[in-house]
């Protein structure tokens, strides 16, 4: 058995897709940031395995290296942070776990 619409029940769903398009819009009208490296560019800081206070920033409290989507680091750079983290580790400058 098909299922038939009745006029009045088209009518609607045009309404509420109108609706719908009018939601996207509203949506589209906030502006997002992109976010910069902050190991890139003019006058960057430098990814050296023996900084602990600026590996920690890039550390959860649980001890996971943050993604670079949350840190906003690149990808070239993210996979040299989390080479540096795992060196300090390996050298008990860092913990592998905080308490």
């Amino acid at each position: 058995m098909a299922y038939q619409r009745r006029d009045s029940e088209s009518r609607s769903s045009s309404m509420d897709e109108g609706q719908a398009r009018v939601a996207q819009l509203v949506k589209r009208q906030f502006f997002k940031r992109k976010k910069s490296c902050p190991f890139s560019g003019k006058n960057a800081q430098k990814i050296d395995y023996k900084d602990v206070r600026m590996l920690s920033r890039y550390v959860s409290e649980r001890g996971k290296v943050t993604p670079c989507r949350i840190s906003s680091v690149s990808t070239k750079k993210q996979r040299e942070l989390s080479t540096a983290i795992k060196r300090a580790r390996f050298l008990a400058l860092m913990p592998y776990v905080s308490k």
